[in-house]
């Protein structure tokens, strides 16, 4: 028997992979292309189990479609800008581009070893010139197109980073990075308008095989509504508040308006005013707030009077304006209409300040409501009461009434509106694409000419001083004006790594060129992504932001579809056990020093709590840096292999499932893969040429693995597909020891390994060798099924034989006996084919049970087997989906099993009986049924 060496046939074939080139790709029109991809890595080190699990899944789904005949596109590439390495540096005091590329060294080291088969001359890195180079020159396209603007903005900022982050990058007020509380701050910002596009990536969805559950994210987050716009004049000033309202049928019960503390105009209404300074302690008071739990139902509604008055646009009614905490400054206009007697929050709001509180629509019950007298608003429909021309009409009717009577007025009308910012894109920090804008004293805001991109990142960035070190960079803030030539400086934000993510599977199509971001006939045959596979972390920021660039560069005339990616596969966490605290209700992470020594939460040797002193449980946790419960697969790569480390984290579970991290699990699958290695390398003892009866078996259970399997890969059930494998490898061992056809059992061996060959690749290289065949499996033409060895009435009969074995198995555990001496096997007499097919048909029909037994009993010939039909009758109107007619008679099935004796005995392992149930005089033949024998154990 041949030795499984898994270092030396892996190392091996890796090398013969890249000498041959064979997962290198080109264009090919007369084949079928198939673009699979993951989404791309930020390098941070050493490959974990998270990112074993996403590129093995993809990496088998390339694998399967290569050997389908597909042209695959398999790239990779990183995403390598960003934040943490920025602080590493700082820390540590280097530069990010150091430890970056150390990164990615590492991590491109750990998925060369496992043997993934992507097409290394496509990768990518964002940290490269010839790569953020285009993220400035679209960013110049959608300025010049008024898609990208710059504005003085309430941004969110993050004093953990000290960054702008964007709205999608706030999770409950905290940074979704770093955690620290999101401070708003005035700053002046650049924007990509994805408003624009926010009908447009709403409809989309519908076309996409993506999970319903992203697509209802993403629609939450793009959050259209239908509603009316009502423009409201400021008193004494050139000011309009365009409210946008879903209730505007409550328009003329206004008593009054708040504004968000933080909105710009509060203070140029105060100022200089009796009212400033009380605004001002009220505002200091606000920005203290968590900016999102303002919002919240239970926060203590509060605000201050402005000093000046709107003006409702259809009945002249002057209403005070006040500047209140549970208004958000960015959302509608920072500002909203406040009808006390029909909104819970303003009728608080109200009865707190003694505003007055006018209802406008009364209960269709009769029943009047007073302002004075309400203890709650009045939120539900009924009839528009003191609403001038509406009186009298049903509320919803009004809304769409009271709409054009805006629009006819000129001061608002329909409208749609959307919950979706405009993405802010800069950010104050050096490890970024540079923004390619200059400014001028002379010229204002200038671009950088195209032709003098790429706008680089300097070497001389001093880390560790305030601010952003591209400030403390004389060399790169001092520039000359593209216009005038006069001294000017540059701006000096970078862009949200998102934008590095948003576009880099169009650069996968044609990395290497220089003066277009892609070629057009390239990302035409490739795009878009057929199959795409990441974590349901970036179900909104990262698919959000990857559909607005597909539409954009679309629109910039690069290419012609619209949207980036036709199916998303969003893959479950890597779950390890791992300490919990009831006490202190948190997961306990291991924590390091500078020196890198462990100063954990928690105590291994006593298991308990450092911070409570509490006893810990084991809970299933997400790997995660944070824990440091993370696990390299490089222990197990070294120990056993990288095909077992392949084979484990695809069985452990299928791709959408989460699954827990078991080291006993891989041991087991690592037993698995050795005995399939012997069984393909097995020699029989004897073989034969002839065919015997039991071979129809083995092709009914090799052609039924080729279909399932098949079956299996193309809706990613990779799990299900491997434990096919195995169960047709345990039944192929059997058929080994049983004197097999020589060719046949050949056949089998050979499709195992091509079965298997987009999971344990290197394993499935050497087996083809030592079978005789030329390289390479991995190129190899997927096996056809063939229908003629499991159509319908085939698979029938084979599976009354298998649901002997299972019963037989169950039989033995309830009574104990691990090996009976005997075993009959009862055949149902024919009678009872005859009378279950007109059954199921009558239960087609929707029959019930007193209409089968009446049917029964009406024939001469079944009367006298009324005790059995009643009994069998309740079994079958039960269930029928279990119950089936796999022989016409007694005969064919007696003669089915007769056939198969000898399979029986082996697969049983011991004496079987056939005998028919009209030979029979053992009590248990009553039981038996067309498809399901009764069973006599001894």
């Amino acid at each position: 028997m041949v030795e499984y060496k898994p270092q030396e046939i892996e190392l091996g074939w890796q090398k013969k992979w890249e000498e041959a080139k064979i997962f290198e790709v080109e264009k090919d029109p007369s084949k079928k292309k198939f673009y699979c991809l993951e989404m791309y890595p930020y390098p941070s080190g050493k490959m974990h189990m998270g990112h074993l699990r996403n590129y093995t899944i993809g990496d088998t789904l390339a694998r399967f479609k290569r050997m389908n005949g597909f042209n695959v596109l398999y790239p990779m590439g990183y995403d390598s800008f960003g934040l943490p390495a920025e602080i590493a540096a700082i820390k540590q005091g280097t530069h990010p581009e150091i430890t970056t590329r150390k990164n990615i060294a590492s991590i491109k080291e750990n998925q060369k070893r496992i043997g993934y088969s992507y097409d290394w001359r496509r990768e990518v890195s964002s940290i490269e010139k010839d790569y953020y180079r285009w993220n400035q020159w679209i960013f110049l396209k959608m300025y010049e197109k008024g898609l990208a603007y710059r504005k003085e903005s309430l941004v969110n900022w993050c004093p953990g980073c000290t960054s702008v982050l964007a709205n999608e990058q706030v999770i409950n007020g905290k940074c979704w990075r770093c955690s620290s509380d999101v401070n708003p701050k005035f700053l002046s910002q650049w924007f990509y308008k994805i408003r624009e596009y926010a009908d447009e990536l709403l409809q989309g969805l519908d076309d996409l095989e993506w999970p319903e559950k992203v697509k209802t994210m993403q629609r939450n987050w793009i959050g259209r509504s239908e509603g009316t716009v009502a423009d409201f004049a400021v008193e004494g000033t050139d000011k309009t508040l365009s409210i946008f309202t879903t209730r505007v049928d409550t328009i003329f019960g206004v008593t009054f308006m708040t504004m968000a503390a933080e909105h710009p105009w509060c203070k140029e209404f105060v100022k200089d005013t009796e009212y400033e300074a009380e605004y001002l302690e009220f505002y200091e008071e606000v920005m203290e707030q968590d900016r999102y739990k303002r919002m919240a139902d239970e926060t203590e509604k509060k605000g201050v009077f402005l000093g000046k008055y709107a003006i409702n646009p259809l009945n002249g009614d002057k209403i005070p304006i006040y500047a209140g905490n549970f208004v958000i400054y960015g959302y509608g206009a920072g500002a909203v209409m406040a009808v006390p007697a029909h909104d819970q929050r303003d009728f608080e709001f109200a009865k707190k300040y003694g505003i007055p509180i006018k209802v406008v629509i009364q209960p269709f019950d009769g029943f009047v409501l007073e302002g004075e007298k309400m203890s709650r608003a009045f939120i539900e429909d009924g009839v528009l009461d003191k609403s001038e021309d509406f009186s009298g009409v049903e509320n919803r009717v009004a809304i769409d009434r009271i709409a054009e009577k805006l629009k006819e007025i000129g001061k608002g009308g329909k409208t749609t509106n959307y919950k979706i910012r405009d993405w802010l894109v800069s950010r104050q920090r050096y490890w970024g694409t540079p923004i390619p804008m200059i400014f001028c004293d002379e010229c204002g805001v200038v671009p950088v000419p195209i032709d003098q991109l790429p706008v680089e990142l300097p070497q001389d960035a001093v880390f560790g001083k305030t601010g952003n070190p591209l400030e403390h960079s004389e060399s790169f803030m001092n520039v000359s004006c593209p216009k005038c030539g006069k001294a000017a400086r540059r701006e000096s934000d970078t862009m949200d790594t998102f934008v590095d993510s948003s576009w880099y599977f169009l650069k996968y199509t044609s990395p290497k060129l220089g003066d277009v971001p892609f070629n057009k006939e390239d990302v035409e045959y490739w795009g878009p992504v057929d199959q795409y596979i990441g974590g349901i972390e970036h179900a909104i920021l990262h698919l959000l932001y990857a559909r607005f660039f597909t539409k954009i560069t679309r629109d910039f005339g690069l290419h012609s579809f619209n949207e980036p990616f036709k199916a998303l596969l969003t893959q479950g966490m890597v779950n390890l056990p791992h300490p919990y605290c009831e006490s202190c209700n948190k997961f306990l992470p291991k924590s390091y020093n500078k020196e890198g020594n462990w100063t954990g939460e928690y105590n291994m040797e006593t298991e308990t709590c450092n911070t409570c002193g509490s006893k810990y449980i084991l809970k299933s946790a997400k790997m995660s840096k944070s824990l440091g419960n993370t696990i390299s697969p490089q222990r197990i790569v070294e120990e056993f292999g990288a095909d077992t480390a392949r084979f484990f984290i695809m069985h452990a579970a299928n791709p959408v499932k989460e699954m827990d991290w078991s080291d006993a699990g891989c041991s087991a699958d690592n037993r698995i893969m050795l005995k399939i290695w012997d069984l393909v390398n097995d020699i029989p003892i004897s073989t034969r040429d002839s065919v015997d009866v039991y071979d129809g078996y083995i092709q009914y259970r090799l052609h039924r693995m080729i279909r399932n399997v098949t079956e299996l890969y193309q809706t990613m059930l990779i799990r299900d597909a491997l434990n096919e494998i195995i169960g047709f490898a345990d039944v192929l061992r059997k058929y080994c020891e049983m004197v097999p056809n020589k060719q046949l059992f050949g056949q089998c061996q050979e499709t195992l390994i091509l079965m298997l060959a987009p999971i344990v690749p290197h394993m499935c290289e050497e087996l083809w060798h030592l079978k005789g065949h030329d390289p390479y499996v991995s190129l190899c033409k997927w096996p056809a099924f063939d229908s003629q060895y499991i159509n319908e009435s085939i698979e029938l009969r084979w599976q009354c034989y298998e649901n002997v074995l299972d019963d037989v198995k169950n039989i033995q555990k309830l009574i104990k006996i691990e090996v009976p001496k005997e075993i009959q096997i009862i055949i149902a007499d024919s009678w009872k084919n005859q009378f279950t097919e007109e059954t199921l048909s009558m239960i087609k029909d929707g029959k019930n049970f007193g209409d089968l037994m009446k049917n029964a009993m009406s024939k001469p010939d079944l009367k006298r087997y009324g005790k059995q039909i009643k009994g069998f009758l309740g079994r079958i109107s039960k269930n029928p989906g279990k119950f089936s007619v796999p022989f016409p008679n007694q005969e064919e099935e007696y003669a089915f099993f007769t056939e198969n004796l000898a399979l029986l005995e082996n697969d049983l392992g011991t004496k079987i009986i056939i005998v028919k149930e009209t030979n029979s005089d053992n009590k248990k033949k009553d039981q038996a049924l067309p498809g399901k024998p009764a069973l006599s154990i001894k």
